[in-house]
């Protein structure tokens, strides 16, 4: 029997993909987490063999989440899923010690296959981000302008590109007004632009979202 923890935010996707899982015996789910820092209290009692998390949740969110895990248990093995195809965000969770990388359209038979792969110690990533990964390898001019940021800046300019505003994010990563406003003008000088319609045309042109939530 292999032991899961999920960690999501998204209560049906939570759901959806437990009952996936457990529709397979082969697997438990032994704790649901809605953020990282719910996720570091439950991972030392539940005692997860995999975890599988989103990257974008209220508070820590999955990458530093991520970090914080492996260092109370550093033979878990963490599956970041999320909707974010960019390449950015697979490099940063590979780097921080998750061993997979699935988008939330992937289907059952990738999820069990991304698990045992992980146990068995080998990397998965999604094959279309895989190859995204390896053409940015040799691509030159691949590199993109959000690679400087922090995972707290990134982590805003996600929310921010949902449409949040600046009181919203505050709530919600639990930091203050004023914070949020000092990340919010870092990360327009670090990417180089003026606005946050620049850059939203920015994120949409690397990737990073699908679409610009507010009018540009």
């Amino acid at each position: 029997m292999i032991d899961i923890m999920l960690v999501d935010d998204h209560d049906l996707v939570r759901t959806g993909v437990k009952r996936l899982l457990e529709d397979n015996r082969e697997f438990r789910i032994v704790a649901e987490a809605t953020s990282g820092e719910e996720a570091l209290q439950l991972v030392c009692q539940a005692k997860p063999q995999v975890v599988l998390m989103d990257i974008n949740m209220p508070g820590i969110g999955g990458l530093e989440a991520t970090h914080k895990l492996l260092q109370q248990k550093a033979d878990l093995k963490i599956i970041i899923v999320s909707m974010h195809t960019d390449e950015l965000f697979p490099q940063r969770v590979l780097k921080a010690g998750a061993m997979g990388y699935l988008t939330k359209g992937s289907g059952i038979d990738e999820i069990v296959h991304a698990i045992h792969e992980v146990l068995a110690n080998r990397h998965y990533i999604t094959p279309e981000i895989a190859q995204r990964l390896a053409l940015s390898q040799v691509d030159e001019n691949g590199s993109s302008p959000f690679d400087g940021l922090s995972a707290r800046e990134l982590q805003v300019m996600l929310l921010m590109m949902e449409g949040k505003k600046i009181n919203e994010i505050s709530e919600q990563l639990c930091l203050s007004p004023k914070t949020v406003s000092t990340y919010r003008h870092r990360l327009h000088d670090k990417v180089g632009v003026k606005s946050d319609v620049e850059l939203a045309r920015l994120a949409l042109f690397h990737g990073l979202i699908e679409n610009v939530p507010f009018k540009t």
